[in-house]
């Protein structure tokens, strides 16, 4: 444990310039589009430019600096980060509902990550209508984002190598360019002052309509706190200083050339009036701007890459914890922790060209961001207070640091709800489907957990034994593997054994019950084997953390040679002729698919979940591809769930 936190802390110049690649690709676009939806096309007012900017330096000094760079990032799960790692860390305190805020916050994480990438593409590469004003950007954008997509089956290896530089790149950009902005005016510096702040949003009545389009300045803060594992404490906090810096720096130039057009609008600025200018370009000279564009749309890119592998380790992590339906994983190189899942790849592409199709331009999608992260905030915020408790913060500080973040992120929600109507519904409505396919699986997971019968594996060693050696039954495999879902390693579900017993009763040399423990360390790998009769009856429990996949066919080979290297187990076929020449018996692993049966009294909550259940599972991938499991030795058998079997029926005999 000592050696992960040392990494953790652990700052080097490559962490520090891969940090920039990776974390802070969503949180380093904003200054393209924060200052244009907070003017939007109202006449420019220096009062509720200096109210903005103080707005913009105090959300990205206690929000993203205390709230996630200082705080929240205390809160790792063996050097891994996000709202799934937090939750796995507080679950250990048996507190109910705590899965009601997990499920919330991923779902707004995961539909974060379906609108990050037009909005910040689309930002980018409208500063061409500088030279064409009636340029539609639609099939651009679009062309990009299928790019982008395409190329994550093959992994990001080679083109990872350059993020870290062109981030670095971008983020001086924003610096030399703000500096600019603010060498014709540096009373704007005055904003610091956080009266400013509380002038806009206590007295001027566009205040609090502002502070719904100044929360986008902090949307990539929970995506910080997700990447954590891929970069460490130490980069991350050391590089934030930097990356504020350039931040502030910008925000702060683009709101002194504001200052400097009071009483103009920015579609006045842009000389056409059909397209509002964009103070992140106004900045720039004329003859950089092609230049502008072009960093601005790799910084774009990479901002979009980075939430699309957030998301791929999103839906990994809720697999594992059941909250997502089983589906396809690659591992596209061998970078730890990079994986590639198809489905959800595609899915977010078709739910970003949704958002660009529906909503056109940046300016439109500005509406619809925003509503579903703060969501997720204070989600994090909800789980961040279980995790002080559990670590026995002062009560005190536990109860100011909730008072002040808990007011702060409802008054970004109740700001962002003025969005709703004018796109917020779109964010909202993902984030709801997300969640609710979530909640479904994990609801039934538990009901079909009830509703399993297990029994002691003691009670039937002799029969096992003798069928073992029972001559008179053609052997079925040399070893038999059934996956079981009994925690206890005494015991085994019924339905295993009427499989072994009574649905064609299968004689095998050696019978294996394997199980798998999901823990809340994110990259555990171990295991442990009991033998409950010699030569007859193993049981291997695997301890496989939330962020390791499955992949049980290479596990079990590995567990099996380690037990022939000690002894502990012959492998070798028990046919005769087999045998002498030294053949490897068969492994037959037999996996049981459960179907609700007609037979049932369910309650009507019940049904409905599990009825939601089996339809998406159509759709989810077999217990045997999920396990990893060759399907040349898997045998499928369908095996009835009767819950509460309907009694008393009234059923009359007819003499003849």
């Amino acid at each position: 444990m000592s050696a992960n936190h040392n990494n953790l802390s652990k700052v080097t110049l490559g962490g520090l310039l891969v940090t920039l690649g990776i974390i802070y690709g969503d949180i380093g676009t904003s200054p393209l589009y924060v200052m244009k939806a907070i003017m939007g096309e109202q006449p420019i007012n220096e009062e509720v430019v200096l109210g903005a900017l103080s707005c913009i330096f105090w959300t990205l000094t206690l929000q993203t600096t205390f709230k996630y760079v200082l705080l929240t990032l205390q809160a790792d799960n063996k050097g891994e980060g996000g709202i799934f790692s937090l939750y796995t860390l507080v679950k250990r305190l048996k507190k109910k509902g705590l899965i009601i805020p997990a499920i919330i916050g991923g779902s707004a994480l995961l539909a974060d990550g379906i609108i990050t990438p037009p909005i910040s593409v689309s930002s980018a590469i409208e500063g061409l209508k500088i030279y064409n004003p009636e340029l539609d950007t639609v099939p651009i954008v679009i062309a990009i984002l299928f790019v982008l997509f395409f190329i994550q089956r093959f992994g990001t290896k080679f083109v990872g190598r350059f993020f870290g530089p062109m981030m670095l790149v971008w983020f001086s950009m924003l610096g030399v360019l703000g500096l600019l902005g603010i060498g014709g005016n540096f009373g704007v510096f005055k904003a610091l002052n956080p009266y400013y702040a509380i002038h806009l949003l206590s007295i001027h009545h566009e205040g609090f309509y502002v502070l719904g389009f100044v929360f986008l300045c902090t949307t990539g803060a929970e995506a910080l706190y997700s990447d954590m594992g891929h970069c460490g404490r130490g980069n991350i906090r050391i590089s934030w200083i930097f990356v504020k810096a350039m931040l502030v720096i910008n925000y702060f130039g683009q709101g002194a050339y504001l200052i400097s057009h009071s009483g103009d609008t920015l579609t006045g600025l842009s000389g056409h009036s059909d397209n509002p200018g964009n103070p992140f370009y106004l900045l720039m000279p004329q003859w950089f701007i092609p230049f502008g564009i072009a960093i601005a749309t790799s910084a774009a890119v990479i901002a979009s890459q980075a939430l699309i592998s957030g998301s791929f380790t999103l839906i990994s992590e809720a697999m594992r914890l059941n909250f997502w339906p089983k589906v396809s994983v690659k591992f596209p190189t061998e970078l730890r922790g990079q994986i590639y899942i198809p489905s959800i790849n595609w899915l977010l592409f078709l739910g970003c060209v949704f958002i660009v199709l529906y909503f056109r331009e940046s300016g439109n999608m500005e509406a619809a961001y925003g509503l579903a992260i703060v969501l997720c905030m204070i989600m994090t915020t909800i789980l961040l207070n279980f995790y002080m408790i559990m670590k026995r913060y002062n009560p005190f500080v536990i109860t100011g640091i909730m008072l002040v973040y808990l007011t702060i992120e409802f008054s970004f929600l109740i700001a962002n709800i003025s969005k709703f109507s004018h796109g917020g519904y779109v964010s909202l409505f993902i984030a709801g489907f997300l969640a609710f396919i979530m909640f479904v699986w994990y609801s039934a997971k538990r009901i079909r957990s009830g509703y399993t019968e297990f029994v002691k594996i003691d009670k039937y060693k002799n029969v096992l034994s003798e069928l073992s050696n029972d001559l008179t039954i053609p052997k079925y495999a040399t070893h038999l593997v059934y996956m079981t879902n009994a925690h206890l390693n005494d015991e085994i579900e019924s339905k295993v054994l009427y499989s072994i017993l009574q649905k064609r009763p299968k004689r095998a040399d050696i019978y294996w019950f394997v199980h798998v423990n999901v823990v809340d360390e994110p990259y555990r790998m171990e295991y442990r084997v009991r033998e409950i009769m010699h030569e007859d009856v193993i049981r291997v429990d695997f301890f496989l953390g939330f962020r390791v996949a499955p992949r049980i066919n290479l596990l079990f080979k590995q567990v099996v040679r380690n037990m022939v290297e000690r002894g502990e187990v012959d492998i070798t076929s028990r046919y005769e002729s087999l045998n002498r020449n030294n053949v490897i018996g068969d492994f037959k692993f037999v996996i049981i698919e459960k179907f609700l049966s007609y037979d049932n009294d369910l309650p009507w909550y019940e049904r409905i979940v599990l009825d939601i259940y089996y339809v998406l599972k159509k759709v989810s991938l077999s217990e045997g591809r999920a396990f990893g499991l060759d399907s040349s030795s898997v045998k499928v058998e369908k095996f009835p769930i009767v819950i509460h079997p309907l009694e008393d029926i009234s059923l009359t005999r007819m003499e003849d």
